[in-house]
Order: structure tokens, then C-alpha cells, then sequence
């Protein structure tokens, strides 16, 4: 029995040395690194980033003109003959001609097709943020699920050792079959958490090989420890950095410009293209004269008589500045409500792993030692004894889970934001304590 309470009491200070604040000078350059690795080869950023170059490319295409057109006509042949030299009408005539559109136009079309490829650049920025956050809480969601194996693996040690003790007891008399059945229960609850913890880490593993565009079944190497940064900016402040800092707001702003050209546009097409060309005819000798050959230039315009198409597409450039805005509108209320509600989240998690560190992870750990101490004199049953592990477990667990989830609301703010927020290097503005 003495053994089995020695084994109880390392336990309790493993626990303790489980929840102490780290130093894990490390964490954040290997984090760093598996950034960079999915920045550099994930797929889904690299199509991204193509898109946007691809877009690019249409700025120049829009903004030439249309390639000439030449060709060749044979003119007024005889029918009966077809003879290039029986009447002075006949020749052949060599074309060129090249279509100018109105002053104005092509320059307006390179800025729709250059508002579209900002659209597209920002939206790879944006996509680069959200990567970033991606692996960052595939990462914390890591860190959970191998503390949690590692607390859930020293409590079935612990219940292994409350089931021999209390199989002991019941043997000699001094104890009851229900301590023995209750604690083997317990140990079949910790063993269906553990296959859970195991199977989701696997899960999060897996995501990040993913994310990074390893080959699945890639080993990883996987935090121990976590720093708790503070958060150094207000969220006012953060609210305020995000509308320059968040790439998608220069998207939308783009997409509102786009259209707001795309009108001008529209109204230069009430104005008529040009079309300039020229021709040579070259002439046989025929009866009638030497065959001299005859040069020609010829000018045209289309005739934008079908107004009424034309003012449909000034009243759809119209109402696409008016969708563009708007939508800019519900981006922007979704970004400030997501900023609002993960500080929100973030003060919580603060706050939680603050109380858990200083209150009550300390008081279940003095609580089980009390009932260690109890048990041993007989001042309590094992029944309480039993609880008071579980309920020192528990917490430790939800420490770790609330750990990960203060990491994941930074994260979050960050992407959301587009600023840095933890630490030496955030911007200064000091969160009100």
C-alpha cells in the first residue's frame, strides 16, 4: 500500500510539472518553419497564385489592338472567260485594313482587366493569411492531443494501481467488490478517451501532412510545450489596422472599382470604332488600255444605332458598382463581427488559463492530496479518493484544451485582421487589463 501511495504522490507532482508555464524557446521557429514549407509547396496557394498571375497576363491582351486583316480579291472576272485581260474592270485587288476603336477604350478595358488581376493578387495574400492559420491551429490541435494522451496515460497508470490495491483489500475483507468494479469502470472510460485522443491526433496529423503537401504518413515533429504570449493590442486598435492590413478589403475595393470602369466603358460604346485600310489592284494588259494598276484607301465606322443595348450595359455596370459595394459592406461587418467575437474568445481563454494555472488545477491537485492522505488513514472511502483523480484529471485535460484554444484565437485574429497581434513585435496599443 505504501508503494502504490508513493506512486500516487510522483504522479501528483508529474501533474503539477505537466501545467507549469514553459519556456519552449523553440515552439515558435519550428511553427515559423512549417509555415514557410506550406507558403512554399502547398497546392491549393500555388493554383492561387497562378490565377493571379494568369489574370495578369489579360492587362496587355486587352489593351492591343486587333490584329489587321488583309486579303485578296479577284474582281470582276468574266464569267464566260474568266480572263485577267479582256475588260479594264478586271483585277486583282490586294486589302489591308485595321480596326481603331474609340479614343479611350482600350485604356479603360487594361484598367477592368487590371482591377481584376488586384482582385485576384489580394486574394491570394488573403489565402496565404489563411493558410498561416490553418496550420497554426493544426498545430495547437496537435500539442492538445499528445498532452491529453499523456495525462490519460498516467491516470490508467494510477487506476492500474487502484484496481491492484483495492482486488488487495477486497481479498483480505478490508475493502468492497464495488471499489474494485468502480475503479475498473473508470479505467474503461480513461481507455475509450485515449482511442479518441489517439484517432483525433492521427486526424490532425494527417491534415497538416496535408497542408504542408507531404505524403501522408509523414512523421512530424510535434510541440511539448507552449508559450503563452500576451496579446499587446486593443481591439479597437485591432479593428482599425485591419481595414489596411487585411488583403481582401483592397480585393473589394478593386471589385468596386472594376465595375465603376466597366460604366465608363460603357458609355465611351456610344461612341463609333474606326476602321482605316487600303487597297492595290493590279491589272493585266487588256484591249482597251495598258493595264495600269490602281491604288485605293477606303474609311469606316460602325454605327452605334441599337442604343438601347447600350444603356442596359451602363444600367448593369450600375447596378455592379452598387453589388460590389454592398458586398464590401457584408465583408466588412463579417471581418469586424469575426475580429469582435474571437477577441472576445481570446479574453475568455486568457482569463480560463489564468484561473486554471493560479486556482484550480493547484486546488484539485491539494484536494486529491488531501484525499491521498485521508484514504491512507481511513478517513475517507476509496469511492472519494477515485473522484478526486478523475476530477484532477479533468482539469488538467481542459488546461491543455484551453492552452490550444487561446493559440488558436490568436491564430484566428490574426488571419482575420491581418496583423500581428502576441508578443514584442505587435504593434503597440496595450490591451485594457
Amino acid at each position: 500500500m505504501k508503494f502504490s501511495l508513493g506512486r500516487w504522490c510522483l504522479a501528483l507532482a508529474l501533474f503539477f510539472t505537466g501545467i507549469a508555464p514553459a519556456a519552449a524557446e523553440n515552439t515558435p521557429a519550428v511553427l515559423d518553419a512549417l509555415v514557410e514549407e506550406a507558403l512554399a509547396n502547398n497546392p491549393d496557394l500555388q493554383a492561387a497564385r497562378a490565377r493571379w498571375e494568369m489574370n495578369a497576363e489579360k492587362i496587355s491582351q486587352v489593351e492591343a489592338l486587333e490584329d489587321p486583316v488583309a486579303g485578296i480579291v479577284f474582281n470582276n472576272f468574266p464569267v464566260d472567260s474568266l480572263a485577267a485581260d479582256e475588260t479594264p474592270m478586271t483585277g486583282r485587288i490586294f486589302k489591308v485594313s485595321q480596326k481603331f476603336p474609340f479614343p479611350g477604350k482600350l485604356a479603360l478595358r487594361g484598367e477592368i482587366a487590371g482591377e481584376q488581376a488586384e482582385w485576384y493578387r489580394a486574394a491570394y495574400d488573403d489565402a496565404r493569411l489563411q493558410l498561416g492559420r490553418m496550420v497554426r491551429e493544426g498545430w495547437y490541435n496537435l500539442y492538445y492531443y499528445n498532452r491529453g494522451i499523456e495525462v490519460t496515460e498516467k491516470n490508467m497508470a494510477l487506476l492500474d494501481d487502484f484496481t491492484r490495491l483495492t482486488e488487495t483489500r477486497y481479498e483480505v475483507g478490508q475493502g468492497l467488490q464495488q471499489d474494485v468494479l468502480k475503479a475498473q469502470v473508470e479505467r474503461s472510460k480513461l481507455m475509450d478517451r485515449l482511442f479518441t485522443l489517439r484517432q483525433q491526433r492521427r486526424t490532425a496529423l494527417e491534415n497538416l501532412n496535408r497542408l504542408l503537401a507531404r505524403p501522408t504518413g509523414s512523421p512530424l515533429e510535434t510541440p511539448t510545450e507552449l508559450e503563452t504570449p500576451p496579446v499587446t493590442l486593443s481591439l479597437d486598435a485591432l479593428l482599425e489596422q485591419s481595414r489596411s492590413r487585411r488583403p481582401l478589403y483592397a480585393a473589394y475595393e478593386s471589385l468596386v472599382e472594376r465595375y465603376r470602369v466597366e460604366k465608363q466603358l460603357a458609355k465611351r460604346n456610344f461612341y463609333p470604332d474606326f476602321n482605316v485600310g487600303a487597297a492595290y489592284t493590279f491589272r493585266e494588259k487588256n484591249r482597251n488600255d495598258d493595264g495600269t494598276d490602281f491604288v485605293g484607301l477606303e474609311f469606316s465606322v460602325n454605327l452605334p444605332v441599337y442604343r438601347q443595348k447600350r444603356h442596359a450595359a451602363v444600367a448593369e455596370a450600375e447596378s455592379g458598382v452598387r453589388m460590389a459595394l454592398r458586398q464590401y459592406d457584408d465583408f466588412r461587418n463579417t471581418v469586424e463581427f469575426n475580429i469582435a467575437d474571437g477577441y472576445a474568445q481570446m479574453e475568455k481563454n486568457r482569463d480560463l488559463l489564468r484561473l486554471y494555472e493560479s486556482g484550480i488545477v493547484p486546488q484539485a491537485g491539494q484536494s486529491y492530496q488531501a484525499s491521498v492522505s485521508a484514504y491512507q488513514v481511513g478517513s475517507v472511502d476509496f469511492l472519494s479518493l477515485l473522484d478526486s483523480l478523475m476530477t484532477l484529471y479533468r482539469y488538467n485535460l481542459e488546461y491543455y484544451r484551453v492552452q490550444a484554444d487561446y493559440q488558436k484565437s490568436l491564430a484566428r485574429l490574426e488571419a482575420e485582421s491581418g496583423v500581428g497581434i502576441a508578443g514584442p513585435s505587435a504593434d503597440s496599443n496595450p490591451v485594457n487589463p
